[in-house]
């Protein structure tokens, strides 16, 4: 399993350890990943996603999962997530449709 945040593409930066004889030694620094169950509204269900805990401060602030996928950008997307974010906008289209 990738440390890769499935909604924002965070992943993990490389950096030093710095003693204080400033011996530097390579590290790695990884994202906060967390597993969670997110509610689509437009979709009347859940799904599981692997997400950094900045991402959900992210999705909490816009106001939910469909929000949040109308405006992510499909490049920092997983293939799971891209999949729901396609099936919200066409269920959120054919709403419109009938409306």
């Amino acid at each position: 399993m990738s440390r890769v945040c499935e909604l924002t593409g965070k992943g993990p930066m490389t950096g030093n350890n710095v003693s204080h004889a400033k011996n530097r030694t390579r590290r790695r620094f990884l994202p906060n990943l967390n597993d969670v169950t997110l509610q689509s509204e437009a979709l009347g269900r859940s799904f599981k996603f692997r997400i950094s805990a900045a991402a959900l401060r992210t999705v909490d602030h816009r106001g939910g999962l469909d929000k949040f996928m109308a405006k992510a950008k499909d490049t920092e997307l997983s293939d799971n997530a891209l999949k729901v974010k396609k099936a919200i906008a066409k269920s959120s289209a054919t709403a419109e449709a009938l409306s």
